[in-house]
């Protein structure tokens, strides 16, 4: 099958241009004898529309007002993803149909099953209005800019005042922050409206009761249910809510306040300034490249050459979309890194979590087909934040962040984030279950009295006041609920993964390296619980076992202030 070379060829491409590839495939011969063949030439053609898709919502998101940018990745996301989606289908059922199998191919033999099983023409529409919807978020949250002493910042800029002792400039960029998205709340509530009332649809055309439902099947969630992410919440709630709120209340004592705000979340309580682990991007990156060959020599090498061929985007700049991710582009199997870094201790943490995807991206590229390559978000994110706490302990410098008296802080402040982010994780999750499976999750001031109780249950120790709108718009801000629904729990479950790979990792280092490795070249040829089983982990949805890991952080934050304030009595 004649292919075009690399993706640059489709750059410009339109539907009328991808078509034939994909009718070629559907109209060859094939056998028993050639499916190997033929698979290899439909992978081939994925990674070359995939790359071409890739760098156009790269392009995209590095620059939302740029109206070209946006047009192109319109026409990818919009226009040919989802006939390209029918068309993949369409291709899946002949291989279906000619009963190949594979044991090998076991597991993404069953993904092309359930894809041609979920698959409905009528939806084909949805998806794309969908897709337009998720782009016009993304411009809406790109355009977001505030006034600071007279300067327009993005909303990321102002992360470092949050850190500020004085509580005063605290609170005020914490208004400053979350004011846009009040200012924002109806267009945003629209465009959810919209696109809740097209994902239900999406299930129902499929014959599912809710989109939840549907959406466990369309994630390839085999190895757990609703009920296990119920379990969940239930045990965030017994183990993780009571040790945030320890946190907070170590918190409220050391700053000497009669109670918690928002603003006072992310000062440290123990040390006079905030940490500046990096002046510039330029140092964010070198120093980067010196953990990773610290962490393992290979993986030193993949991130360089990521460096080395600009495929890192980490500065925050107006016109520039929120957040951070790793995309990996299919063709070259190469990585690209997306951020807004604005010099403080969680930059750190965002690039070598979205690193950890990169290696993954690197590893699974090795293997022979796309789809052999792709694993479920609970794989992938396994891979990212286990990676946050294997650099752990390379953070110090002179190839790391922070001088020897100063990582103490980042460690604990990274600690307390694991805590707090799983309760994030729990609510976020619960939330999106009601929104879809409530009846009322279409009504716009439903969903945000809803969010209020719900937050109230999973983040406790803190003092809201007075703030219902900034506290409604948590939710706003979390692109997920937006362009990417249900993916969320995915963080919790791979957080209590990489918890216990770093307890591993504690007596026996490189051991929980070298598993780590091994569990990243599977990419997606096992079903989950094999994967979790190859970096030395297992799923974990109850409150035992969870406790057992929550209190292991609590134990390590207990250590680490002693060393503090053993550290200010000898001085």
């Amino acid at each position: 099958m004649d292919l075009p070379e690399s993706p640059d060829a489709l750059s410009n491409a339109t539907w009328a241009d991808v078509a034939p590839y994909y009718e070629a495939l559907a109209t060859v011969p094939l056998s028993a004898r050639t499916a190997a063949s033929w698979l290899r030439d439909w992978s081939r053609l994925e990674e070359l529309v995939g790359e071409a898709a890739a760098v156009a919502t790269i392009a995209y998101t590095c620059d939302t007002e740029n109206a070209a940018k946006e047009a192109a990745h319109l026409r990818f996301a919009a226009e040919i993803g989802p006939k390209q989606d029918e068309q993949q289908v369409r291709l899946a059922r002949r291989l279906l149909d000619l009963g190949w199998d594979d044991p090998e191919l076991a597991t993404m033999i069953r993904r092309l099953r359930t894809d041609a099983w979920l698959f409905r023409e009528a939806s084909v529409h949805l998806f794309s209005e969908i897709e337009e919807l998720e782009t016009s978020y993304d411009k809406i949250t790109g355009a977001m800019t505030v006034e600071w002493d007279g300067e327009r910042r993005t909303i990321a800029q102002l992360q470092p005042f949050l850190k500020q002792r004085d509580r005063a400039v605290r609170e005020r960029a914490f208004r400053a922050m979350t004011e846009p998205y009040i200012a924002e709340r109806t267009n945003l509530a629209k465009m959810f409206d919209e696109s809740y009332v097209r994902r239900q649809q999406i299930a129902s055309n499929a014959g599912f009761a809710n989109y939840r439902d549907y959406v466990f099947e369309s994630k390839y969630r085999f190895d757990y249910t609703p009920e296990d992410c119920a379990r969940f919440h239930a045990a965030v709630e017994a183990t993780v809510v009571p040790a945030v709120e320890r946190l907070f209340e170590y918190r409220r004592k050391r700053l000497g306040l009669k109670a918690v705000r928002p603003w006072d979340l992310a000062v440290d309580p123990d040390r006079a300034e905030p940490l500046v682990p990096f002046g510039n991007v330029t140092e964010l990156v070198d120093r980067a490249c010196e953990i990773f060959d610290n962490v393992d020599p290979e993986l030193g090498g993949d991130f360089r050459r990521m460096a080395e061929h600009g495929l890192l985007d980490l500065d925050s700049r107006p016109g520039k979309a929120p957040g951070g991710y790793c995309m990996t582009l299919p063709f070259r199997g190469e990585p690209f890194v997306f951020m807004n870094a604005a010099g403080v201790p969680e930059d750190v943490s965002v690039l070598v979590h979205e690193a950890g995807h990169c290696f993954h991206g690197v590893a699974a590229h090795r293997l022979p087909y796309i789809w052999q390559r792709a694993t479920g978000m609970e794989a992938a994110e396994l891979a990212s934040m286990t990676m946050e706490l294997l650099a752990g302990p390379h953070l110090v410098r002179p190839a790391g962040y922070y001088e020897r008296g100063d990582v103490r802080h980042a460690w604990i402040d990274h600690l307390e984030d694991v805590l707090m982010s799983l309760a994030h994780v729990a609510c976020v999750d619960a939330f999106q279950t009601w929104i879809y499976t409530s009846g009322e999750g279409g009504d716009r001031d439903a969903r945000d009295e809803h969010w209020l109780r719900i937050r109230a249950r999973f983040e406790r120790g803190v003092d809201w006041s007075g703030l219902d709108a900034q506290r409604i718009a948590r939710w706003y801000r979390q692109s997920h609920i937006f362009t990417a629904p249900f993916y969320y729990i995915e963080y919790g479950i791979a957080q209590l993964g990489a918890l216990q790979i770093w307890r591993d990792s504690l007596t026996d280092y490189r051991g929980a390296v070298n598993r780590y490795k091994s569990a990243l070249a599977l990419g997606g040829t096992r079903p989950l619980p094999q994967i979790y089983a190859a970096a030395g982990a297992a799923l974990v949805f109850d409150a035992a076992r969870m406790g057992e890991l929550v209190a292991l952080v609590e134990d390590r934050i207990r250590e680490l202030r002693a060393t503090h304030e053993g550290a200010l009595a000898a001085v």
